[in-house]
């Protein structure tokens, strides 16, 4: 009898099941799909690179004993990896690979070649095209950047709503120009581009362009250089849709303002929507012509702010998802509180994680999550952690981590705990609320009353103020008066 890809895969995943924790098996096995089953090889889909990865350094033999279960020993896998979850209009990037020699059948070498398939762009300069058609395809997105995978919250509301109505009907909303700022790793290059992918996907008739404001210098340059100015012009005066990322870099730039005043002043004229993004708002951008100043306050300008933590928490659901990868949710609430800069950075750290992770061999858990940040992430706090600071604290008092975080209301750990909480506030820089949820999850009033509670004491206590001295001693921090 004939067997088809998804009866294999669910009597292996049976195999499996009986042979590693539950916890694994559904972190690294349910996600899986069984995608076809030709002359004994079984070809199954992973989310990612790294789980790809991950399987083959930690589950590698007991892959084999289900296949050799299955499919015999001559029986093998291979696994399709995506890479690029493409569009309505190119297909997914996917990369075919066969599993390693020591699993595909239990020799050296299976004689396979690896598989890829892709799908990429060609970028060239504008210039090198020689029809408006062919330069469509130069409008320099990043197809990943959608709406989609942009976690909106009360940080960017504002700008990712405007940027979506603009997306809808470029050049027809009163968002003309659409002026986004903020600053680094916030999502700004992420939303415009967003906005143009999301206008080629929907409108193809349109020309859409994506350029930085270095980019669109050179270009200036170059024209100059080589009496091109004729060609330079005519081409963005084309554009339907212009997207100039970090206009603050024009400063200063006497010749490049002038150029970019005309084609501004043309686009907006002929109804073509113009968005741009800076670092500050239009008041405080320096250097830049005051006429061009003033036309980009026309239209509407949003800004896009550091993310709250619930936001924070979703991009980090939303990365993970996106990689086909399980991390428990109080590994997740830790980076969450611990990374409050920005979202590239926050990114960083989970790639960094995952990373961790592989090349150690261990599960992620909330101690590698903590060394992970001790290593790369020095900068979240002024100068201390706050799990430096706890550990201090309890070796001064004698207690357990368990005793400062817990609930009791014993003096001896009262104490104690709000000594800990006080140094936080004033040596680190996280919120009230971060704080109370490293203090076992109090909420920010129990922060405050013992923030106030300490700074009483030290007025008249001459043990506490001693104790919080001495902490902040070998932590070689200012020491309170």
């Amino acid at each position: 009898m004939l067997k088809d890809c998804k009866t294999v895969w669910n009597n292996c995943l049976r195999i499996i099941r009986e042979n590693i924790a539950e916890q694994s098996f559904k972190t690294w096995f349910e996600p899986i799909v069984p995608v076809r089953l030709i002359n004994n090889v079984l070809t199954i889909q992973v989310p990612s690179q790294f789980f790809y990865e991950w399987l083959e350094e930690h589950y590698v033999h007991v892959l084999r004993k289900a296949i050799d279960a299955e499919l015999g020993t001559d029986g093998r896998l291979e696994y399709s990896i995506i890479v690029d979850k493409g569009n309505d209009k190119n297909k997914p990037y996917v990369i075919n690979i066969p599993t390693s020699s020591k699993s595909a059948n239990g020799s050296h070498g299976n004689g396979k070649d690896t598989k890829v398939s892709v799908h990429a762009e060609k970028y060239k300069s504008p210039f090198e095209y020689d029809s408006l058609e062919n330069a469509h395809l130069a409008s320099y997105l990043n197809p990943q950047y959608t709406f989609e995978n942009f976690i909106e919250g009360d940080c960017n509301r504002l700008a990712r709503s405007a940027g979506y109505a603009v997306a809808n009907k470029p050049g027809v909303t009163s968002f003309n120009p659409l002026m986004l700022y903020g600053g680094v790793g916030l999502g700004k290059t992420h939303l415009v581009q967003a906005i143009g992918n999301h206008i080629k996907n929907t409108a193809s008739n349109k020309f859409v362009l994506y350029v930085s404001s270095e980019k669109f210098t050179n270009q200036f340059i170059d024209a100059l250089k080589n009496n091109n100015m004729q060609n330079f012009t005519n081409f963005y005066l084309q554009v339907d849709v212009l997207v100039i990322d970090d206009v603050q870099f024009l400063a200063g730039k006497e010749r490049t303002q002038e150029i970019f005043f005309h084609i501004f002043n043309h686009l907006h004229q002929a109804g073509k929507q113009i968005i741009m993004t800076s670092d500050c708002p239009p008041r405080e951008l320096k250097g830049l012509q005051d006429r061009l100043l003033s036309r980009f306050k026309w239209g509407l300008t949003a800004d896009l702010q550091q993310p709250d933590l619930e936001t924070r928490i979703a991009i980090i659901q939303k990365k993970l998802q996106a990689e086909g990868i399980f991390i428990p949710p109080n590994v997740i609430e830790y980076l969450a509180h611990s990374v409050d800069t920005n979202i590239r950075e926050l990114e960083g750290v989970i790639v960094s994680l995952m990373a961790q992770a592989s090349l150690n061999r261990k599960e992620i858990d909330l101690d590698l999550a903590r060394q992970t940040l001790q290593n790369i992430v020095q900068h979240v706090d002024k100068e201390v952690s706050i799990e430096i600071i706890q550990k201090k604290v309890v070796e001064h008092f004698g207690l357990t981590l368990e005793e400062l975080r817990g609930k009791s209301r014993r003096k001896e750990y009262v104490i104690p705990r709000q000594i800990a909480i006080y140094l936080a506030k004033e040596h680190t820089e996280h919120s009230l609320k971060s704080i109370g949820y490293h203090f076992g999850g109090r909420d920010h009033s129990t922060v405050i009353h013992a923030i106030q509670s300490v700074n009483d004491m030290l007025k008249t206590d001459q043990e506490v103020k001693a104790a919080i001295q001495s902490v902040q001693k070998q932590l070689k921090l200012k020491m309170v008066k």
